[in-house]
């Protein structure tokens, strides 16, 4: 494996101070509140935060065109930061990212020294130019055209393209578009300039959240552009350019979802301290804290332990990490979702209201699980490259999952290994059964298969990263242990609840179900009821830290 790329964690504390020392001064909550209430881009600060001074955009950039050369922890690191500031703005960097990425993966040399020595100097700002009105996570499916224009010898010297895309991020206020259209060899990507004849700013998107970024439509009526303007100079490598960065920003997009969630349940919790009812704090209320705050906190920790490790792995070297991304993603940004719901909850009325940043908060993470691919596209990517896996290993693949946890236990018992291991081997005789059954092609059946998949996989890098810092012992470790064996208990909880329905759902009623029986009685003897024991006890050290957390 190649050396582990990306930032020292001293360069990176120095990105994040530096990023959080801007925003606190140019975005306080007032202002945050009152762009979202005006539908308002700050172009001002997005060209601010590209400046030199700055050079917020340097990160994913490599230093041979005079960027930083972060890593995909790095950026997720950064993501998470800034997302919890505002989200609209972290929306307005990735579209940067994206509009990038067919330059970064696809270009030439000469492609890329030229427009990616022009992104350094923070004075472009980049649109990703692929979504359509028509087509949504269809991307193959694109109608924009991109004609040959021919010289006088029949050679091609450039393109002629027509086209509209729609929902696109700094469609407004971008100088550099990579647009995504279908040429006689297939759909390739383009960088089209603006003020490029023909290029023309659709209409502006009223938005129910991340009203702080700027998502217009991009229309292209007979747009030329010269040959050199196809990135990679070969026709039809639009979709491997597109999918080969799809496993790093669906895990960018999941690091979202955790900082905007996270930031809500700290709202939630500063107010739940100060908030009195009944003669107490709502914190010292076992419902309130448990369930408003400290279930959510678990969620989005363990999302952040999975997300740690995938991007870990991609800085190694790996980045074929395409359903990885696709587990981060959806754990995360509904985690998010789901927390940030919380925090309105938290906050009673006052959350309703637009006093309160939470309502604002709740308002732009519900895109995260639709932008960069909905969360059932991540499902049906889960389910089928898992469900595939497991039957081609005929169950190897999460057997071995099962014996890592197993032997994780052997060596720290406090963190809930052993039942991540029994949800595991519970979740393999589902699959396999179901396979068996030929029950697989009802995407209903996958779509529950995803969301255990992710939940045990999920739950298996929690438990390696608490045993991590038990370990070094580490100041955060009795925590951490707290909740990775909670969140253990609820995922082995969730695995034979989800096997139950998944046995029985497609049964006709009143059916005698012999092969349902046989299932449903192997779920038991590896998952009883038991297996939720213990889970509120942990809970309640978790609430303890964080009454008590600064």
């Amino acid at each position: 494996m190649a050396d582990p790329v990306g930032l020292s964690p001293e360069m990176c504390d120095m990105v994040i101070q530096t990023l959080q020392q801007v925003l606190g001064r140019e975005m306080p909550d007032s202002r945050i509140l009152e762009l979202d209430s005006r539908d308002e881009c700050p172009e001002d600060l997005v060209r601010k935060l590209l400046s030199p001074d700055v050079g917020l955009h340097l990160i994913f950039l490599p230093e041979d065109v005079g960027g930083l050369g972060g890593g995909a922890r790095d950026i997720c690191r950064v993501s998470e930061v800034m997302s919890g500031i505002d989200l609209g703005l972290a929306t307005t960097f990735l579209a940067i990212l994206l509009g990038t990425d067919p330059i970064l993966v696809g270009g030439t040399p000469e492609q890329k020294q030229h427009w990616l020595s022009r992104i350094a100097t923070g004075q472009v700002i980049v649109a990703y130019g692929v979504t359509e009105p028509e087509v949504g996570s269809n991307v193959a499916g694109i109608k924009t055209v991109a004609d040959r224009v021919l010289d006088a010898d029949g050679n091609v010297k450039g393109y002629r393209l027509n086209g509209a895309k729609q929902f696109i991020t700094n469609g407004g206020i971008a100088d550099i578009y990579t647009i995504l259209a279908k040429t006689p060899e297939g759909p390739s990507f383009f960088v089209v300039e603006r003020g490029t004849p023909g290029l023309d700013v659709g209409r502006h998107e009223d938005k129910h959240g991340i009203r702080v970024s700027n998502t217009t439509g991009v229309l292209l009526e007979d747009v030329e552009v010269p040959a050199e303007n196809l990135l990679g100079g070969v026709e039809g490598q639009g979709l491997k350019q597109a999918n080969a960065v799809f496993g790093y920003t669906r895990l960018m997009v999941g690091a979202f979802g955790l900082g905007a969630g996270q930031a809500a349940l700290e709202r939630a919790l500063a107010y739940g301290r100060t908030r009195i009812q009944f003669g107490a704090p709502l914190v010292e209320k076992e419902g309130y804290l448990l369930q408003l705050l400290v279930e959510p906190w678990i969620d989005l920790a363990a999302g952040r332990a999975h997300m740690e490790e995938i991007a870990l792995i991609i800085d190694g070297g790996q980045h074929d990490m395409g359903t990885e991304g696709a587990i981060a993603k959806l754990w995360c940004t509904e985690a998010g979702n789901r927390a940030a719901d919380a925090a309105i909850q938290a906050h009673g009325g006052y959350g309703y209201t637009r006093e309160y940043m939470v309502e604002k908060m709740k308002r732009d993470v519900r895109i995260t699980t639709i932008y960069e691919g909905t969360s059932e596209i991540q499902r049906s990517i889960i389910a089928m490259y898992r469900w595939k896996e497991t039957v081609r290993s005929k169950g190897g693949f999460y057997a071995e999952l099962a014996a890592k946890m197993e032997q994780l236990h052997q060596s720290d018992g406090g963190v809930g290994a052993d039942l991540v291991a029994r949800a595991v081997r519970a979740l393999n005789s589902v699959v396999l059964h179901l396979h068996k059954q030929r029950k697989t092609r009802h995407q209903i059946v996958m779509f529950t298969f995803a969301e255990m998949m992710a939940m045990v996989e999920v739950a298996a890098a929690f438990a390696a990263k608490a045993a991590r810092l038990a370990a070094a012992d580490d100041a955060q470790a009795p925590v951490f242990a707290a909740m990775s064996s909670a969140f253990a208990g609820k995922t082995a909880g969730r695995v034979l609840d989800g096997g139950r329905v998944c046995a029985t759902a497609l049964d006709d009623p009143g059916a005698a179900g012999d092969d349902a029986a046989e299932l449903l009685a192997a779920l038991e003897a590896e998952l009883p009821a038991t297996v939720s024991r213990g889970m509120w006890r942990q809970m309640q050290v978790v609430g303890e830290y964080l009454k008590q957390r600064d």
